[in-house]
């Protein structure tokens, strides 16, 4: 397992019920991670270290929870190496790490989105919102965390927002290219799919909540917290997002030649007029995984081994008749600058069946574990 939040806590967890998994690694991990799987004290971002590791040890499956390293092409690295990872491609990772093309793919394969310019000039940008009501939304074109999407209210804070990503670019070169688009309105929802390039099966729908402060307020998060399965969306409703949504993404990436191996989650916005994609990620979500994969009866690592031997179609992947919700406990100051090295106490008090705890932000120092990250823990 490449990664430490809490969503490869999650996937570690789930993976270590499997009778068919023997040992199990992560790398560089975290406290929690520690207590199921061994950890290789290896950065996510080392692939050939990560490559090196996988020979050594004769790993039979990797798989990559964050964004960065599948858009980096780690996935490509350890296929040419002939190492089976679950994940997709460098190409296939477009998707989420450029926002730009995955506006343009969906508007080419006519996946309902809302509409949209992107700019690649300040001025061109800003001249642009110039001509629109408000509110609307700005988004950097590259990988942001989870914080690349702003809802501008006004032409001020357009400027504001476009100068901050644009000029004096504080999101780096992910905020270089930008896309501009409708604001929708509507329940925000997550509709995650495992895919193994000629097949598409939909998880259990989760709902994420982004904003920071209860009631929607506040800013935009990675993700405070998520439940699955979201009980007002109706069978056809589901029916209606994979006939919309799922199929003609994996049509469109069949006639770009792209083969995609792995979740594909695609973030929707029930407006009236439907579902409409606000972003696809490549990987499976934080916190969503969490809140999922509890509820998830059919064995994960089978369902791997499906995808990357192209059988998904052969396996019929089942849900437990139940629920499960993950609120994240935050660092104060969250998502803005926080303090790290807070102790965490009283964990070893929680039982099993109280629920589960995923470590996401945490490190072990002195004989204590401390907060490390600004989403310490899911509960």
């Amino acid at each position: 397992m490449i990664g430490s939040g809490g969503r490869e806590h999650a996937l570690v967890w789930k993976l270590s019920e499997s009778p068919q998994v023997k040992k199990l690694y992560c790398a560089p991990g975290n406290p929690g991670i520690a207590g199921i799987a061994e950890i290789a004290d290896i950065p996510v971002e080392s692939v050939r270290e990560l490559v090196t590791f996988a020979k050594t040890k004769k790993i039979d499956l990797t798989l990559v929870g964050p964004e960065a390293p599948l858009a980096g092409g780690i996935a490509d690295h350890f296929q040419g190496e002939g190492l089976a990872i679950f994940g997709p491609t460098k190409a296939a990772a477009q998707l989420e790490s450029s926002k730009v093309f995955a506006k343009d793919f969906m508007h080419k394969y006519h996946i309902p989105t809302a509409s949209y310019e992107n700019f690649t000039e300040y001025n061109e940008a800003l001249a642009f919102t110039r001509t629109l009501s408000y509110p609307l939304v700005i988004k950097a074109s590259g990988l942001a965390a989870g914080k690349g999407a702003v809802i501008v209210k006004d032409s001020q804070q357009a400027s504001s927002t476009l100068k901050e990503m644009m000029v004096d670019k504080i999101l780096g070169p992910s905020g270089q290219n930008v896309v501009i688009e409708d604001y929708l309105e509507g329940e925000e929802l997550s509709l995650m799919a495992f895919c193994d390039g000629k097949t598409m099966v939909p998880m259990h729908l989760a709902q994420d909540h982004k904003q920071l402060l209860d009631g929607d307020e506040g800013p935009n998060t990675g993700g405070m917290g998520a439940y699955s399965p979201v009980p007002f969306i109706s069978e056809s409703q589901l029916q209606d997002f994979q006939e919309k949504i799922l199929q003609p993404t994996l049509k469109g990436l069949q006639k770009e030649g792209i083969e995609y191996k792995g979740v594909l989650y695609a973030g929707l916005m029930l407006t009236p007029s439907g579902p409409k994609v606000l972003e696809f990620n490549c990987r499976f979500g934080d916190p969503e995984a969490q809140a999922v994969l509890p509820v998830l009866e059919t064995d994960l690592a089978e369902i791997c081994q499906a995808v990357l031997e192209g059988k998904l179609d052969q396996l019929k992947i089942v849900w437990k008749k139940s629920f499960a919700t993950c609120v994240v406990l935050a660092s104060s100051g969250y998502p803005g600058s926080y303090e790290k090295g807070k102790e965490i106490r009283g964990l070893e008090s929680v039982r099993d069946d109280d629920g589960l705890i995923f470590h996401a932000g945490t490190s072990f120092f002195d004989h204590k574990l401390l907060s490390s990250g600004g989403r310490v823990l899911g509960v």
